[in-house]
């Protein structure tokens, strides 16, 4: 009998030891699954976030922030679909949101519904896909045109002034961008840079053939060497405003007088992201005026947030390098996803 109880005991002892073990494991699982929520995993164009904003986000909600960057749409959706897991927010060009959305790539947040969303122009919901802004939200826009150094330029205002470098001994680069520089052609020759007609996608490859020998380099590090002069001039974004307003002496942007592309990129929330509530914080602290104004500011391109607007620059905010008067916009062209039509490209 005292063997039965003694035994009894044990069990009971046993049966404690192992619920106090369960509850010790439950803690220490929960403890690691809210460290685990208190991060934040964002994948952006290189040096597209001024690094203070993360500070700050950091500094307001205790959310550590991790970078990882892309050069090109491409790349990112790539990457992704290679596998790559782990990431909360990217920040696709509307083109590419419209085909991540079609690929169920994308986390709805009902952003649009967060206070703070009467600052966004809603003239910038541009993607077919979320014509409310319910899944993504609209981030920054700019223009793709030319940065050159005046030192062995002088001056320059037009793709064909551009294209007429090499012949005066000049180099000239342009982006590694399948999309941009099909873009310049189609546009040189009058078209859509959305085109899917056989004939002017024809035409646009001979123009790029014939200029390919023009060009020193397909690169989107090309701003070192226009600082450098050894390369005279590049097709690049706005951003190297950055770099003009630190250096203007030798430094300009322009928007070439036949026209370029407009950009604009917006954040979207992974399905796949493991910290979705975080990726919504962010994306709520991205609305606020001073944070989308500083981030403005140091990209130098065009901000979304009616808002931050007035807290600009007047350097920056009456550019019209980066803010282009309404005849300079009418020649801008914003790319769109082509669907099938792609695989002409």
């Amino acid at each position: 009998m005292k063997g039965l109880i003694t035994a009894v005991t044990n069990k009971k002892h046993i049966k404690k030891a192992l619920a106090a073990a369960c509850i010790s494991l439950s803690c220490a699982a929960g403890t690691a699954s809210v460290q685990a929520e208190e991060t934040l995993s964002l994948y952006n164009w290189g040096d597209y976030i001024n690094p203070e904003i993360l500070t700050r986000f950091t500094e307001e909600t205790g959310i550590k922030v991790t970078l990882d960057t892309y050069s090109s749409n491409e790349e990112m959706l790539a990457k992704l679909q290679a596998g790559a897991s782990g990431y909360d927010i990217i920040f696709p060009s509307v083109h590419m949101q419209d085909i991540m959305s079609h690929l169920n790539m994308l986390e709805k947040t009902d952003i649009n519904k967060s206070a703070g969303f009467e600052n966004i122009d809603t003239r910038h919901l541009k993607a077919a896909t979320d014509p409310k802004g319910e899944y993504c939200l609209p981030y920054a826009w700019g223009t793709v045109g030319i940065v050159y150094n005046k030192k062995a330029v002088g001056e320059l205002s037009s793709w064909k002034e551009f294209f007429a470098l090499p012949g005066q001994g000049k180099k000239i680069a342009m982006l590694d961008d399948m999309r941009e520089d099909i873009g310049v052609a189609l546009i040189m020759n009058g078209n859509s840079v959305n085109s899917v007609e056989p004939s002017e996608l024809k035409e646009a490859q001979a123009f790029l053939l014939e200029k390919k020998p023009l060009v020193s380099a397909f690169t989107y590090d090309s701003i070192p060497m226009v600082q450098a002069g050894d390369i005279a001039a590049a097709q690049w974004y706005v951003g190297a405003m950055m770099y003009v307003q630190q250096d203007p002496e030798n430094l300009a942007y322009v928007i070439p007088e036949e026209g370029a592309t407009m950009y604009q990129e917006n954040m979207c929330v992974l399905k796949s992201a493991p910290h979705k509530s975080n990726a919504k914080k962010f994306l709520e602290f991205f609305m606020k005026p001073e944070i989308a104004a500083m981030n403005a500011a140091q990209q130098t391109n065009g901000t979304i947030n009616k808002a931050a607007i007035p807290l600009l620059p007047a350097d920056l905010r009456d550019n019209p390098s980066v803010n282009p008067p309404a005849e300079v916009m009418e020649k801008l062209q914003m790319f769109e996803s082509l669907g099938k039509g792609i695989k002409l490209y």
